[in-house]
């Protein structure tokens, strides 16, 4: 009983249903609006690309060293859409797009009267 309720504690939804060669969509799992980024890392020194991997929230080379000049310094690119020869070097980060609290939208509707509609006024 012990190990249902620690595996039901930190079950966490990992979004593995979402496609992802849609830029942003909704998760059929747990709900939450999903935006997929994709993540390439090259050599800062002769700039071949490195095979990418994510290591809990870091995105890092999965070497340390470049296999063509040795260098351990490696710079990381966002990529806006993912090419088909990049697929091997990159990785995909599935992030939770929190909603801008400091909007909000109000509509009303008003019902078919012999009046001409008047300016409804917001006040916040």
């Amino acid at each position: 009983m012990f190990l249902t309720n620690l595996f039901k504690v930190n079950k966490k939804c990992r979004h593995e249903r979402v496609a992802p060669d849609i830029e942003t969509s909704y998760c059929p799992d747990c709900g939450e609006l999903i935006r997929n980024d994709w993540y390439i890392s090259r050599c800062a020194c002769c700039g071949i690309k490195l095979k990418t991997v994510q290591r809990g929230e870091h995105i890092e080379p999965a070497n340390r060293y470049c296999t063509n000049c040795g260098s351990g310094e490696f710079t990381i690119e966002k990529l806006d859409k993912i090419n088909f020869i990049d697929i091997n070097f990159a990785v995909l980060n599935k992030a939770i797009v929190r909603e801008n609290s400091g909007m909000s939208t109000i509509q009303c509707w008003q019902g078919k009267t012999g009046e001409t509609p008047r300016l409804l006024v917001q006040y916040l």
